[in-house]
């Protein structure tokens, strides 16, 4: 049985769970003369929202009432057509967040107004798998809609698909990570007096890593491995790839206020040398 708590209009409700969570429920009518304290009628819940990005349920419920439930329900079609591609399920904030982007969209849209988004070619470059998936989205969206979006609103929906890796609802700190990768590469590019390849293989594990670096540094856990030998071995092999480590570990430190340990700047130095010495680069087995 689930307990009602707040009514935010006929189709968007507050509600505690049996695990005693404060959930936000949708369905036709579900608020409709519904009273706080009493029981909810289950049988007209469509979707159960759990807040998972920090927000409090009533926050992220006042959002949700204020998203026409077509376009959410819209959003969740477009969704699931790639639910099978994705490495885990997509967090309820994700599917909200990109609700409330298309529901400004099509109005965007109806009223032709255009937008150039920024970062358009770092996000080509940067998440090619998730520019992909946001391009099957569009597709979807547009084959259920008139006029149809701009296919480069694949752009910001591929930065809300990259978001739901961190599980946050910053969306901010997504477009902060695109921005600095492609800093890096030019800096690292700059250091070593190497063009470096943006859609190789080694560019994409470079990311891959970085990727992880910032989940860790959020999270306060950087690796922290005892790896002395093999930072000495890079710094007589590739000295110009371990210079360009510490340089971006200092970016680093400056971008996103913290310390980069020893540890994740050997590992940096590891994934420059593959950049830039891909023939020669060393082949250790790198962490994420």
């Amino acid at each position: 049985m689930m307990e009602l708590l707040r009514v935010f209009n006929n189709n968007v409700v507050l509600a505690r769970d049996e695990a005693g969570r404060e959930v936000v429920l949708t369905g036709r009518g579900l608020g409709f003369q519904a009273k706080p304290g009493r029981r909810v009628d289950e049988s007209k819940v469509v979707r159960t929202f759990v807040p998972d990005d920090g927000r409090s349920a009533d926050n992220f419920g006042q959002l949700l009432a204020s998203i026409p439930p077509e376009h959410v329900d819209l959003a969740a079609r477009a969704l699931e057509g790639i639910r099978g591609q994705l490495d885990a399920p997509l967090p309820s904030s994700t599917l909200v967040a990109l609700a409330d982007h298309l529901s400004f969209a099509i109005k965007r849209t109806q009223a032709s107004i255009a937008i150039d988004y920024p970062l358009r070619a770092e996000v080509v470059h940067l998440y090619p798998r998730e520019v992909a998936l946001a391009e099957q989205v569009v597709q979807a969206i547009n084959a259920e809609i008139q006029p149809p979006l701009d296919p480069d609103e694949a752009m910001p929906i591929a930065l809300h698909l990259v978001n739901a890796s961190f599980n946050t609802g910053d969306l901010s700190a997504t477009y902060q990570m695109t921005g600095l990768f492609s800093q890096i590469f030019d800096v690292v590019e700059s250091a070593t007096g190497h063009p470096i390849d943006r859609d190789s293989a080694n560019a994409a594990r470079f990311i891959t890593h970085l990727r992880y670096f910032f989940i860790r540094a959020k999270d306060g856990a950087q690796l922290d491995d005892e790896l002395t030998p093999l930072a000495e071995s890079l710094h007589s092999t590739y000295p110009d790839a371990t210079r360009a480590a510490h340089r971006v570990s200092e970016i680093l430190e400056l971008r996103l206020g913290t310390t980069v340990s020893a540890s994740e700047t050997t590992y940096l130095a590891m994934h420059i040398a593959r950049l830039t010495s891909p023939s020669r680069a060393a082949t250790e087995s790198d962490k994420p």
